[in-house]
This record gives structure tokens, C-alpha cells and sequence, in this order.
């Protein structure tokens, strides 16, 4: 570890961390460009294994922009965009590397030969670019994945319509798989207080993404009483999902694939859980989506009497012709990625004789992921992190992700010595517990 990073772990001051000078090389996940192509042929599964692509190793240190800060990353999280950045699907991530590198001199520093990855953090700023006016070294801050084009007109309506928008460490590189990340000053927010370093960085991804979708007026605008049917509930996503719903006074209906999933979904405060077996979905898209479609329905409308309102998918292929179907007359199916596949399949008239919606979401503007934050400092909503892994064992913690063999999010500690640091007011943790 080099002196900054002690300093950090130390608890060193701004003061003191600004007199220590930034290491010219770092310890970080990454992809390296000449394994593009080694998974070309191959089904997923065991030939497609992420540990094969996943590098834990030491990378150059970026210039820092004018409008960036670095941040000492203290944890971060698995998601599932890790896990295609390291498939190399749909397309080598290091494409969208060389598409952003023409955009100015600041963007082309990230087309490069490796791509340190993920898009989850928690940290300490030790640097600030000259034109970062609300930041200071020494803050504690929670990264937002969302990397916005400020000078794009659309982005001021919404961060996520700027055509310029990106997803930081999938489509841009310095993500948060490491001891170091570069980001925009425009992507932190403040730490909760209360909770740990890991607890922090498991939430902006998920629960930011999981809020845009049912809550935010640009989603499937949830209000009390509505029937919530949510694929994978007992995933990132998905525990996210169920606490919102939850907390908005909806009824959540969860989806799962084992009786331990079932058994985490149910703490997490699902009204039902209906295990994928028990209604024929298993593997890739059912060949009828209407028959696996009346079997859901029929479970769902006996456990609380009547047709989702919402369906929230995210599993894509294998699911969402049985969520067109399944979702009621005017209901409404809100979609935010495609875990088992983005070649998706329905019968349209179940879609446009009953008057159902389709909406498409993707990941939260600043402010919806700061009302997530301030749910989080209420105790209205908690970490769904389950399990915490060190960053030299980065390729194993996709893996069970990859495999979906985890609960809730996949937690990575980076320079972090041990779980269950970084909580400044243990007063309010005493008060909102995380879990």
C-alpha cells in the first residue's frame, strides 16, 4: 500500500492528504484487450468463466481532469455489467473505450489496453481537479455510476437522456474496482453516515437503478395498493425492489430459483414468493410464455387476489414475454437490462389490445440517487449487501454473480483492512440499523 493509501486508511486529515503525493501506479481489477475473443465460440457457462479475464494487478495512474476527482476507494460491488465487460458482452467493452476516446484529450485517456472495471464505490477524496468547486479532499463520498455530458442540453431535463451519458467502469474506464478511481465531480454524493464502508458502496447501482424504475415520475410511477411483480427479488436489483415497494405501500410479489432465495426474498418483506420451478421457467425463454404466464397468474391472484399492476424485469430473454402477459389490462412492464439474453420475444396483442406499457429504464440521474440516499439516512431503505469479498479475489466475486449463486449485492473491500468500517455516527446506526 503506498503512503496516500495508509494516510486514507489512517484517517488522515484533508490537510494531510493533500501534502502526500498521488502514486504513479495503483492495484485495480481489470480486463486486458488481448483477451478479447477468447470466449468467441463458446455457450455460456463453464467456458465463458469470468475468472479467466479478471486481472487483479497494478495500472498507471490517470491525469486528472479538470472537473474530476480521485477517490481512495474504499469498497465497492459486483454487478452484473462486470460481468459482461468480462464476457465481452454484447461487445468488448474496450469499443466503447475507443468510441468515447474522440470525443477530447480528457476522454482519450481511457482508451487504453486494459479497462479497470466496475461501477459501485465508497471512498475518500485525496484529489480535486481545479474546476471542482463543492468537493474537498478529505469528504467521504458514495460514487453514482452515471458519468453525464454537462454541456448536453437534454442532460438538464434528465441526466440519463444526454446522449453523452455513460456508464462509469462499463463504457468508461478508472471504475471502482480498485484502490483508486477517477471520477466526475458531478457523480458524488455524501456517505451515509451510519453505515459502513461496504454497506455504502452496494447501494447507487442497484437501488438507484430499482428507484427510477418504480418510484421516480419517470418510471412505472408506483402508488400505494399496486401489486408489484418482481423477477430475481432475492438479487441486487430485486432486494432493492422489494423495499421500495414495500416501503411505498405496494405489495410486492417476488420471483426466485431456490428456497434459499424464497427464504432471503420473505425477510426482505415480499407478501409472496413463488419459486420459478413450480410454474415451468426454467433455463432460457419458456417456447409458450401464455402457458408459464396463466400459471404465474393464477398463483399471483391467489396469494393477493388480483393481476400485477407492475412487473419489474430485468432478467430480459427468459422472462419478459411471460411478463407482458402476466401484468394486468393498463398495467405496466418497466425494463432495465437483460441478464439472460437482449433478443427478447412476446405476443404483441397481449401488449396492444390490452392497453399495456412498456417502459425502458436505465441506471438514476443525481437526484434520484440522492432521494435514494436520504431513504438510506432515514432507515427507510437498507444495504442488500450479503457477502464481501477482498479485491485480489475480484474474478471469484463476479463469478457468483455470474452464476447468480448470490443473495442481494456481492460486496468487494478495497482498501478497507476489514468489514464494518467507516461508520462516523454510530449513534444514528445504533438507531437505523442497516440490516
Amino acid at each position: 500500500m503506498d503512503a496516500l493509501a495508509e494516510a486514507v486508511v489512517a484517517g488522515a486529515t484533508g490537510a494531510e492528504l493533500e501534502r502526500l503525493p498521488l502514486p504513479d501506479a495503483y492495484t485495480a481489477a481489470h480486463l486486458r484487450i488481448e483477451d478479447v475473443g477468447c470466449f468467441t465460440g463458446f455457450a455460456r457457462g463453464a467456458d465463458t468463466d469470468v475468472r479467466k479475464t479478471i486481472h487483479v494487478g497494478t495500472v498507471p495512474m490517470p491525469e486528472l481532469a479538470p472537473n474530476e476527482v480521485v477517490v481512495a476507494v474504499m469498497a465497492s460491488g459486483i454487478n452484473y455489467n462486470t460481468v459482461w465487460s468480462a464476457m465481452f458482452e454484447p461487445i468488448p467493452t474496450f469499443t466503447f473505450l475507443r468510441q468515447f476516446a474522440r470525443q477530447d484529450r480528457w476522454a482519450a485517456r481511457h482508451d487504453l489496453p486494459h479497462h479497470v472495471v466496475g461501477s459501485d464505490a465508497a471512498g475518500v477524496i485525496v484529489r480535486t481537479g481545479p474546476g471542482v468547486r463543492k468537493w474537498r479532499v478529505g469528504d467521504h463520498v458514495v460514487v453514482s455510476p452515471v458519468y453525464v455530458d454537462e454541456e448536453d442540453p437534454a442532460t438538464h431535463a434528465d441526466g440519463m437522456l444526454g446522449a453523452g451519458q455513460l456508464a462509469w467502469g462499463f463504457e468508461t474506464n478508472f471504475g471502482g474496482l480498485a484502490h483508486y478511481s477517477v471520477v466526475r465531480s458531478s457523480q458524488l454524493l455524501p456517505k451515509p453516515t451510519h453505515l459502513t464502508w461496504e454497506e455504502a458502496a452496494a447501494n447507487p447501482l442497484c437501488a438507484g437503478t430499482a428507484y427510477r424504475m418504480l418510484v421516480s415520475d419517470r418510471g412505472a410511477r408506483m402508488t400505494q395498493g399496486d401489486v408489484v411483480l418482481i423477477w430475481g427479488a432475492a438479487g441486487g436489483l430485486g432486494a432493492y425492489a422489494v423495499q421500495l415497494v414495500r416501503g411505498g405501500g405496494g405489495i410486492p410479489v417476488g420471483v426466485v430459483s431456490s428456497a434459499e432465495k424464497a427464504e432471503y426474498a420473505r425477510r426482505l418483506g415480499c407478501h409472496t414468493v413463488i419459486d420459478r420451478a413450480e410454474i415451468g421457467l426454467t433455463g432460457d425463454a419458456p417456447a409458450d410464455p401464455a402457458t408459464v404466464g396463466k400459471r404465474l397468474g393464477k398463483r399471483i391472484r391467489a396469494a393477493v387476489g388480483e393481476d400485477p399492476h407492475i412487473v419489474f424485469e430485468h432478467v430480459g430473454r427468459a422472462t419478459f414475454g411471460v411478463s407482458v402477459f402476466v401484468v394486468r389490462r393498463g398495467g405496466t412492464v418497466v425494463t432495465c437490462g437483460s441478464s439472460s439474453g437482449y433478443q427478447h420475444e412476446f405476443d404483441n396483442r397481449y401488449l396492444w389490445m390490452r392497453l399495456k406499457r412498456v417502459i425502458g429504464s436505465h441506471g438514476a440521474n443525481l437526484h434520484e440517487q440522492a432521494a435514494v440516499g436520504r431513504l438510506l439516512s432515514l432507515g427507510h431503505l437498507a444495504p442488500a449487501l450479503s457477502v464481501t469479498y477482498p479485491l485480489a479475489e475480484t474474478a471469484e466475486a463476479a463469478r457468483l454473480v455470474q452464476n447468480n449463486a448470490h443473495l442481494g449485492k456481492v460486496g468487494v473491500l478495497a482498501l478497507a483492512a476489514s468489514t464494518g468500517l467507516g461508520v462516523t455516527d454510530p449513534e444514528r446506526r445504533t438507531r437505523l440499523p442497516a440490516g
